[in-house]
């Protein structure tokens, strides 16, 4: 006699299909992607208030060094790189890591790095940023550190500072930003909506309620689609 399978249930082919779907929502978010949003001004131009972010938590991950099944090679199969100068990271704020900040990273381990007359100088060699902006026509108008004095990175850390190089707290003031600190590289605007600079500070659950439905309905009047799937550079 041949035996035949009984057919699944509509009930359990939806609940496996949900499970599945779930667990690789979950896989992503905690080791490939993170969503984020850009609170402050410190990154203008580049990023801008308001600003929702797709985060590559993957690109730095370490080598499986010392696994002898695969040597190198997760290298060549795998989209993984050592940190740039120049990329955008989150990482977890050296003062508070249970905060989450964004910077670009300037300097890299090993580097003697130096700002004098808002310049900044790795190795002795004046750096180009073409992203970088100076709002402030008077040097120290709103923030002390202009100028850093030369100072070499240790090995394992970085320096990051902000594009809107008059409004942002990064490196000069707060030191490096150790490599076990990263959580990735921030890649792709996936949506951008017009906010108000001093939302970040309004965390009480009337605040989030009423920002939700502030989205909603001001959604296609306040969303700045032109920066919508904007490749971060």
């Amino acid at each position: 006699m041949t035996s035949v399978d009984t057919p699944k249930s509509l009930l359990r082919d939806y609940f496996e299909t949900i499970v599945t779907c779930v667990v690789f929502v979950l896989f992503a978010r905690t080791f490939v992607f993170q969503q984020s949003k850009i609170p402050t001004g410190s990154m203008i131009p580049t990023l801008l208030i308001g600003d929702y972010i797709m985060v590559n938590k993957f690109v730095y991950a370490p080598r499986m060094a010392g696994v002898p099944l695969f040597g190198g090679l997760e290298r060549a199969l795998f989209p993984m790189r050592d940190v740039k100068r120049g990329d955008i990271v989150v990482f977890k704020y050296p003062e508070e890591p249970e905060k989450d900040y964004i910077k670009r990273v300037i300097g890299l381990p090993g580097e003697t790095i130096e700002v004098r007359d808002r310049q900044v100088y790795i190795d002795g060699q004046p750096l180009d940023e073409p992203y970088k902006v100076h709002r402030n026509q008077v040097r120290g108008l709103n923030i002390d550190q202009d100028d850093y004095p030369a100072t070499r990175i240790p090995e394992g850390s970085y320096f990051c500072m902000g594009d809107n190089r008059d409004n942002s707290r990064d490196s000069r003031s707060w030191g490096f930003v150790p490599a076990s600190y990263l959580k990735g590289r921030a890649f792709m605007i996936w949506w951008s909506y017009e906010e108000d600079r001093d939302a970040w500070q309004q965390t009480a659950i009337s605040d989030r309620l009423r920002g939700i439905w502030s989205k909603i309905a001001h959604l296609f009047t306040k969303s700045r689609w032109d920066r919508t799937f904007q490749i971060i550079r």
